[in-house]
């Protein structure tokens, strides 16, 4: 059985997932929709972060839901996805500034809450 926290962070994956999928997708479908800040040191193509974001934001939907399911291995794996996805974020920031903050701070919750939640709390 789920409980508490962890209930809560399987949302936000689930939630911040989508977000980046319509990232991805918003990336992929008009390469003119983010433009990079002027004088950015990393530069890269949006159709790529696009796909990126995509595949990023199916795997942590799909971790989130696993969660759900009270599933051991879940709570791991939801921890790395929602680092990788953070990690990812950060250099989307010259892109959409508001959109990847906000994600990086859903990614940072859910990592804690998965992180700090008792064993009786995801069904083990």
């Amino acid at each position: 059985m789920v409980t508490g926290g962890v209930v809560f962070a399987a949302t936000l994956m689930i939630f911040g997932g989508a977000m980046a999928i319509i990232e991805g997708i918003s990336a992929i479908a008009k390469n003119s929709i983010f433009v990079p800040t002027p004088n950015y040191t990393l530069k890269f193509s949006t159709v790529g972060w696009g796909w990126i974001h995509l595949i990023i934001g199916i795997v942590v939907v799909l971790a989130g839901f696993y969660l759900f399911s009270g599933a051991a291995w879940a709570r791991y794996i939801g921890i790395v996805v929602a680092g990788v996805s953070a990690f990812f974020n950060f250099f989307f920031i010259p892109y959409y500034p508001f959109w990847a903050l906000t994600l990086i701070a859903i990614d940072i919750f859910v990592i804690w809450a998965l992180a700090t939640a008792r064993r009786t709390d995801v069904g083990v």
